[in-house]
């Protein structure tokens, strides 16, 4: 595969042209490269996400850890490195609701958005040697994966990606809580969601994660259509979950709608900040380069 060229890079970050490409691992690794070539435009310029899963020999290594096929290349020791030899445990909590399919006329779904965030995600981790590990959750754990750092793992991380659907529950208290359970070392909790549920209840599971001590972003996706509810004619709406439909003139309720709405966004915005929590609106037709730096200036003050 050709190297990214500087004019190429936003191209790569725009998630209507790369949706188009068909795997999800070049689909994830064109996002990163691209993101990376933004980075010389920016304040990060000079950060590297080079790694190795090896690290030269010391004295008091164990003998049986020297990697030989390194060795018979480069006629030097290398040590192979092992999970608890990572920087940082990451978990991605990906919501995997019916909600989360909903896709307004030119825009990916969002489902598909946070797809292609927690693919990019991943493979930035991996590539900095973090452990990474992914949970899909609906009204409970779709799917469990523990932290690691190998490419071996990024393939199977992307494999369980293409392989998911959305399911028609949503319980998020219940589903955070299971993941709650399962996080025994304290790192870095990524939670990818619409957040279409009891807000009030999903704030304190949010504030649980910080209550345990560990570093918290939370993205909230959102289609451009669900913020505007520019609809602009007679529409019947159908809850994604419940299947309920309603018919309505979009613009009666348009103002009370985008009144409710502003205030629903407010509310976990504000209590995100108010609780240390990272806090990000995405849009499915914004660059993807928002949430990757959102995540590079927290990893940053990690390290």
């Amino acid at each position: 595969m050709k190297t990214l060229s500087q004019s190429d890079f936003k191209k790569y970050l725009d998630p209507s042209i790369v949706s188009k490409l068909s795997s999800l691992e070049l689909k994830a690794k064109l996002i990163v490269e691209g993101f990376m070539l933004g980075l010389h435009k920016s304040p990060y310029h000079g950060f590297s996400i080079e790694f190795s899963q090896h690290r030269q020999y010391m004295q008091g290594d164990a003998i049986k850890d020297i990697d030989w096929k390194v060795y018979g290349k480069t006629d030097r020791f290398f040590i192979k490195q092992y999970e608890e030899e990572t920087n940082l445990k990451s978990y991605i909590l990906l919501d995997v609701s019916n909600s989360m399919s909903f896709s307004s006329e030119g825009q990916i779904s969002k489902f598909e958005y946070a797809k292609l965030l927690t693919a990019a995600l991943s493979y930035i981790m991996i590539k900095q040697n973090d452990a990474v590990g992914v949970a899909f959750y609906s009204d409970t754990i779709e799917k469990y994966l523990p932290p690691k750092a190998s490419d071996i793992y990024l393939r199977e991380i992307v494999s369980h990606l293409i392989n998911a659907k959305t399911n028609m529950k949503t319980d998020t208290v219940k589903a955070l809580s299971l993941v709650a359970e399962k996080i025994k070392r304290k790192g870095l909790v990524i939670i990818i969601s619409d957040f279409f549920d009891d807000v009030k209840s999903v704030l304190t599971s949010l504030k649980h994660f910080r209550f345990m001590k560990n570093e918290v972003i939370v993205f909230q996706i959102l289609d451009p259509l669900e913020r505007s509810f520019a609809f602009g004619r007679d529409a019947i709406f159908k809850d994604l979950e419940s299947a309920e439909e309603m018919t309505t003139q979009s613009i009666q309720v348009q103002r009370a709608y985008k009144e409710a709405m502003t205030d629903f966004i407010a509310l976990i915005k504000n209590e995100c900040v108010n609780n240390g929590i990272e806090y990000n609106l995405i849009e499915t037709s914004q660059s993807f380069d928002k949430a990757l730096y959102s995540y590079l200036q927290k990893r940053i003050k990690l390290h």
